[in-house]
Order: C-alpha cells, then structure tokens, then sequence
C-alpha cells in the first residue's frame, strides 16, 4: 500500500475504525460505531497531545486516558496495540509482550483475551480504570486529577516539578446523563481541576434510538454553568479544529475543559443513516465490506495494520513519552538526593507499601460502662493512622461533623481550590461522585477514604463494587449504621445494606463492636492493600469492654474471634454478635450462666476476614459440634445462616425501623438480650 507522508494521519484513522470493525465482526457483539467516530479524535489525541510511554506504561506522572464510554472499548485496545505499549505482569513486571496482541484483536471479547467486553483495570496494561457502567469512568477520571493536583502540591519543590500531568477522559451522551457524571462535574468545576478535560462524543444516540427522546438539554451551558471551560469542534475529521481545541484546554489555568465533538456514530459507512448495528452490534460482512471500500482500503483484509501506522505512532507518542519519562527519571534520581524522605514516600504510594512502623503504636481505649460510639472511636484511629500515613487523606459527603472522619492534627488542611495540598476533603452531597473520585485517587497510588450515612450507601454502590472488580484499596466509612440511628426513622436507619454489602465479592465489611475493635477495623482496612474495604460505625455509644476479662480486640484481624468463652470452654450454645449487638451478646451471656447453660460469645465483625481464616481455626471458634447457636444483628439475617449450623436462631430485622429513640426502637423490634436468652434456651432445650 503506497502512501505519502499527507495521508499517514488519514492510514491510521482508517487503521482504528478497520480494527474496530473487524473486532466486533469477529465476537459477532460490540459496538463498531463510537470507535468509527471517535477514530480521529483520539488518534489526535495520542499522536499529537498525550504525554505517555508505551515502553513504561506506569509511569508516575504520564497523563492518563480513560475511556468513559467503555462500550467503545476496540477503540482503547485499538489504540493500545497501534501504540505498542507494553504488558505488565500481575506481580507488576514489565515485558517485551505487547499489551494487546494482534490474536487478542481478533479474539475481542473471547474467553482469555485480553480484550474483553469493557476495558478492565488489571486485566489489560494501559487501562487505567474499569468502565463500562455510564459514568463511572468520569468520576474516576476527576479522582485522579485531584490526586495529580494532591501530588504537584505535596511533593513538588523549586526546580522539581514531578507532576505535572493532565487526565483525558473520553465520555459519551450516556455518560452525561448518568447523574454520577453531573455529580462528579460539578465537584471539578468547583475545584478549579485544570488539568482534566473530557472530550464528549455528541452524537445524538443511545440504544433506544435518537437522544431526542429523552435528553435535550443544553450540555454547553449546563458546564459553563458548573464552573467549566467549553470548546466546540464541529467536524471530528478536521485535525487542525483538534489540535485548537486541545490547545485550548492545555492554555486553561482556572477550570476543567469539556471538548463538545459533534459526530455521527459510524462516521465513515457508507450506510450512516442506518445507526442502530453501528451502536450496539456487528454491521455484517457486506457492511464493513462497503466501508473499507470507502475509505480505500482492501475490501477482504482482516486486522490489517500497514507498518507505516506503527512506526507514525512510535515517531510520534512513543518519542515523545520516551524522552519525556527520561527526562522525569533523571529529575526523580536528583529528587531522592535532595529530598530523600519524600522520595521514599511516592516510591511506597507507587507499590502500595505503607511507612515502616505505621501500625506499631495501636491506641487503646479503657473499659468504660458508658462507652462511647464507633464513629468517634473510628475517628481517633484514622486520626492516629494518618499521622504515620502522609498518603491517607479523604473526607465526607457533607457529613464530616457526623462521621467524624475529620483529620485534625496538624498540617493537614482544607483540600481546594486554593490549597491543593489539603488531606480533608469536602466532597458535598455527592456521595456517587465522592466514591468513584475515592477509586481514581486509590489508582493513583493514594490511599483514600469517603464517607457518608450507611444508608446512602446505596447511592454510591456502583462505585463501591467496581472498586472490588478492580481490586484497589478504597476505604469507604459508613456511620449511623442501624435503628441505632433513632428519632431520624426509617429513612434514615439501614436495615438490608449489610447483606447487600456483605453480597460483594471482595468487598471487606467490618462492623466493629467496641471502641478497640475499631482500632483494629482501620488496622485491618490499611492491611487491604489490594481489596476495598467499608468499615460500619455506630451513632450511638457502646459500652467499651474490659480487655483483661475479655479477648483482644485484636482478634478483630481474623474477621471473628471468641471473646469470651464458656467456662470449661464447653460451651452448650454460641452467641454471634457484630457491632452493636455484641453487648447484647455479653449480656445474655451472663444470664444464661445464671440458669446454668454455658454460652460462647463469638465476636463475628468480618464475615469475609473469617471466612479467610484456616479451616481449623474457624471450626475451633464454631465448633461443628455446637449447633446451638444464636445471631444477634440489627439488621435482615440474609447471610447468617452459614453460620447457624443449620437450626440457628437469628434476633435481629424482617422489616424497618421507626422513628423513636433507638433504646426504645430495640425494645419494639425485640432486639434485646432478654430475647437472646429466650432464643438460646430455647435451642438448648431449657
């Protein structure tokens, strides 16, 4: 195939929309379209604007790319292997394998590939978060320029300036509409984040058909009116209108850029009426056929790449990244020399390491009858971890003064607009935003926290749960965790969030049930270096148990211990308690002592760091034997009965709540440690 050095730009877009299409053609799914359209877009993008090495694609302070509307995803694994980056290994090697081969193209979406349906953290080196889920990719992408902002602000000195780089997000009507994305965009606008821009595909079309349907806003004015920067291009082929607009973003000092891209989805089909196959299916031989036709290209050619595209985009992106990560390098190797501490610090947030001796000074808190909540306890632990921590940092959803997860010790500050080097966060009433910035923060080798009412979890719970498919260390705190929250009422109390976070593989949920145990909840969080965790804290104080009579409360770490056991240790029944619901447990356990039968209290605040424990150690906290066993939680019993043996007795929730002061709320719904007696008698024949 002859070409001249004007039409290299016209090879390679070609060269993503044939790849795109074949990919799909050959699953026979995917959507063929928004890569046909965006094709030049984000061939400019690459080619001409992204700060990134393909030869070290982890590089700190490489601008990252996210891939919002990950329906498109031919379009970011096209690109990956036109750009030739490189594999990274799970043990986080780099190779000379391509991170997406020409096999993995052609197995798009196939069992093994490393090109699956969406884009997936972990799974395909270059994708730096999991989208798919609308809107998702946004609120990442606004997480991780506030960590870009974080890290210039922290680290950067006098003639070292380590970051500096900018996030591209790529988003679509879909995305836009997805209340998460407006959320997300207007916690950026408010923090002035100039160095994310999103590049919209305005293309009029969702699945159900032309976006007039249902979505016919002013997209440009709602931005300007977020706080944003807002270009337009008109024709997404004319590269010079590209290049200006991104220049635009790049000349932005005081706000985000919205890049508006009018397109037609599958631009360049000779059938571009007909949009329903390019959105959400394979167009058929004869239509990708006609199309290669169109653009010049041999019609029965299947993943051609021409050799010309490869060398443009390693003359081009690769150089480029090549000597910027160089140059980078030789900066950092003077940056140690100069400021060795803080050099050490962003080698340890890169590795997910955590400072020597971050966890050697556990703090305590004394028995005390009267107690105090879970939040406050939880409070002072993050406070004390955060000292040793430089990295942890985080805030709440407008909830701070109640979740009391307010950093208060020195130099820590107010993240803003004005002071990017804050370690707390004001995320306002945008807990789905808040949650998917947490993630792009944990991405960018933070360690980060939200929080919020356990009852909005289920706001953010997408969020929390493509944390867990991507395995990054989020920590997401959730206060006013049951009926305990009282007069509020049933709004307010959660009663099915912990089954339904209990219900997410890899998600760690802690209900710690003293202070001491909430010590150790964040211990066990901070341990997670490679899983989220959501740690359950209490409004209403409990009674602070006496360590010397009863267990550690670092038996916390194994998700369930014994705190304390039946005398002999041959218990006739076992009480299983989390959170608030442990003293309950303590207290029947002395009862039934008084009527003779023997009971175990079993402090259960992880089901999943319990369920991890070695076979023998679970069988030596619940004898298989002990079939006796009660559970006692404010909340449904959805999950329990693996723990009951099978004739188990659960005290705990089958409806809401009601607004009242909990004491008496746990009266009325017969959560008491009366009815735990009842129930253990009961089992035990007595």
């Amino acid at each position: 195939m002859s070409i001249t050095a004007n039409d290299l730009s016209q090879l390679s877009i070609n060269t993503i929309r044939t790849l795109s299409m074949d990919g799909v053609e050959a699953a026979g799914c995917g959507h063929p379209g928004t890569p046909m359209a965006l094709a030049p877009v984000t061939y400019q993008l690459w080619s001409e604007v992204l700060n990134y090495d393909p030869a070290s694609p982890l590089w700190p302070n490489r601008d990252r790319y996210v891939l919002s509307c990950g329906h498109a995803s031919m379009l970011i694994y096209s690109m990956l292997h036109l750009s030739g980056v490189r594999k990274i290994t799970a043990e986080g090697k780099l190779t000379d394998e391509p991170s997406v081969s020409l096999d993995d193209l052609r197995n798009f979406r196939q069992l093994g590939s490393a090109t699956p349906g969406h884009p997936e953290f972990g799974h395909t080196t270059g994708v730096e978060t999991t989208t798919g889920p609308l809107g998702q990719g946004c609120g990442n992408s606004v997480g991780m320029a506030i960590a870009g902002k974080w890290l210039a602000a922290r680290y950067n000195r006098p003639d070292f300036q380590l970051f500096n780089y900018n996030v591209y997000a790529q988003c679509s009507d879909g995305d836009l509409m997805e209340g998460v994305a407006c959320e997300a965009a207007s916690l950026a606008g408010h923090l002035k984040l100039d160095n994310l821009c999103w590049i919209y595909d305005d293309n009029s079309i969702t699945i159900e058909g032309r976006t007039k349907l249902a979505f016919s806003e002013d997209v440009a004015t709602r931005f300007e009116g977020l706080g944003w920067n807002v270009v337009r291009v008109a024709d997404p082929n004319d590269l010079g209108a590209l290049s200006v607009a991104y220049d635009a973003f790049e000349n932005c000092s005081d706000a985000p850029t919205l890049i508006i891209v009018t397109t037609v989805i599958g631009y360049g089909s000779p059938n571009k009426a007909d949009t329903s196959k390019a959105h959400g299916e394979a167009l058929g031989a004869e239509e990708v056929k006609l199309t290669k036709e169109a653009y010049g290209w041999p019609a029965d050619a299947q993943f051609l790449v021409p050799p010309e595209v490869t060398e443009h985009f390693q003359n081009t992106l690769g150089q480029r990244g090549s000597e910027a990560r160089e140059d980078w390098e030789d900066l950092f190797a003077k940056y140690q020399k100069a400021h060795p501490e803080d050099a050490k610090d962003l080698l340890q947030m890169q590795r997910r390491e955590l400072p020597t001796g971050w966890d050697t000074e556990i703090i305590e808190f004394p028995a005390d009858a009267k107690g105090v909540a879970t939040r406050n306890s939880g409070g002072k632990a993050l406070n004390a971890f955060a000292k040793k921590i430089p990295w942890l940092l985080g805030g709440s959803a407008d909830l701070a003064p109640s979740t009391k997860t307010l950093l208060e010790f020195d130099d820590t500050g107010n993240f803003s607009a004005d002071d990017y080097a804050g370690r707390n966060f004001h995320f306002g009433i945008r807990e789905h935003a808040m949650a998917a910035a947490v993630n792009g923060m944990a991405l960018s080798g933070l360690r980060p926290y939200g929080a919020t009412f356990f009852v909005f979890s289920d706001y953010l719970r997408p969020s929390m749960r493509l944390s867990a498919i991507m395995g990054i260390p989020s920590v997401l705190v959730f206060t006013h965790d049951s009926i305990g929250v009282g007069e509020d009422g049933p709004t307010h109390q959660p009663v099915e969030q912990l089954a339904a976070a209990r219900a997410i593989p890899g998600l760690v949920v802690i209900r710690p049930g003293d202070a001491n145990e909430s010590v150790y909840a964040w211990k066990a969080a901070l341990e997670n270096s490679h899983r989220p965790t959501a740690i359950i804290l209490t409004r209403q104080n409990l009674p602070t148990l006496d360590r010397t009579k009863y267990a550690s409360a670092e038996g916390t770490l194994k998700g369930g211990y014994v705190l304390s056991d039946a005398e002999g240790g041959k218990p006739d029944a076992i009480l299983l308690a989390t959170g608030s619901e442990l003293s309950l447990a303590v207290a029947a356990q002395e009862e039934l002592a008084k009527s003779g039968v023997k009971a175990r209290v079993v402090s259960l605040p992880s089901f999943e760091l319990f369920d991890e424990q070695p076979q023998a150690y679970q069988d030596e906290v619940l004898p298989p034997e002990i079939t006796a066993r009660v559970a006692i939680e404010a909340g449904v019993r959805q999950g329990w009965d693996r723990y009951l043996a099978g004739r188990g007795a659960f005290v705990g929730m089958d409806g809401f709540g009601m607004s009242a002061p909990f004491e008496q709320i746990y009266e009325a719904v017969g959560i008491t440690s009366a009815k735990v007696v009842e129930e253990a008698k009961r089992l035990v024949g007595k």
